[in-house]
């Protein structure tokens, strides 16, 4: 049944309108308000949200500055912004039909109960969405990436949204994590990698003269056309990292560009090996 509102009634009253012009005039005046309310609500929520999820992003002590990073806080901040409008303008429907004086209450009874039976339900997908959320925000990690998720899983990101992670290791195997499983990962493509080479010598060899040849060999490695644009800075011999039956282990460190630390270990280690043979220092043989 449709309720008039006295006071605007009754002024539209006196400036002539019929009884059925002051109804439907008071009802206009009234829907008219409501939606200009929740256009400019919808409008300043949306960029207010771009705004948070903007400054949420910048704020995190993982956000570096990327095309990569200002789109998905672009994209992100769409999302959120369209969440906001739809909140906004299913909220001012309702006050629509509650101006023309329909009954809600059994259906926002309904809605409520319906409501928290889907929460209940749904408490795995929430967290799912809301790490997913923080995921993307905070970019700490994105396609293309090299992860470790758990001792068992690891491999290169081929998507990631909302809701799970999908990678593949280095087997094939496709590994699919929801994000809300995902308590640590580590990333080894961001900003820099390091190599780590190990050289086992044996207690014959000439310790100093190996140590001077595997330094020579490395900054030549660094030097080399081929690899100069991978290998970021000048390899380190770190020393003797341990020692064991079978001899001296030497480890040599190099950094290098994301995910590249690996090709660049393989080809360090073949460079010293076939640099200590060509000087007669022999490598020790190592069980696995």
């Amino acid at each position: 049944m449709l309720r008039n509102d006295d006071y605007l009634y009754n002024l539209l009253r006196k400036v002539g309108l019929s009884h059925l012009g002051a109804q439907t005039g008071q009802y206009f005046f009234k829907i008219a308000l409501i939606v200009a309310i929740a256009t400019f609500v919808s409008r300043a929520g949306g960029t207010l949200a771009r705004r948070f999820v903007n400054s949420l992003g910048t704020r995190s002590a993982l956000y570096i500055a990327s095309p990569r990073a200002e789109q998905r806080m672009r994209t992100i901040g769409g999302v959120v912004a369209s969440l906001v409008r739809i909140a906004v303008w299913i909220l001012a429907t309702t006050y629509v039909f509650d101006v023309l004086g329909f009954n809600l209450g059994p259906l926002l009874a309904g809605a409520s109960i319906i409501g928290i039976a889907l929460g209940f339900g749904a408490q795995t997908l929430v967290r799912d969405f809301l790490s997913g959320f923080f995921i993307l925000v905070e970019d700490q990690y994105g396609v293309g990436d090299v992860v470790t998720v758990t001792d068992k899983v690891s491999g290169t990101i081929e998507e990631v949204n909302l809701r799970m992670t999908r990678l593949r290791g280095v087997d094939g195997t496709v590994w699919y994590v929801p994000n809300g499983e995902i308590r640590t990962v580590g990333n080894a493509a961001k900003d820099w990698a390091r190599a780590l080479v190990d050289i086992v010598l044996p207690y014959a060899a000439d310790s100093a003269a190996a140590l001077n040849a595997i330094a020579e060999e490395a900054q030549a490695f660094a030097n080399d056309p081929a690899w100069s644009d991978v290998v970021l800075e000048s390899p380190e011999v770190w020393g003797v990292e341990s020692v064991a039956p079978e001899g001296l282990t030497v480890r040599v460190v190099a950094r290098t560009q994301p995910t590249k630390k690996h090709v660049v270990a393989r080809a360090l280690r073949g460079r010293i090996v076939e640099r200590l043979r060509r000087d007669g220092i022999m490598v020790a043989m190592t069980t696995p």
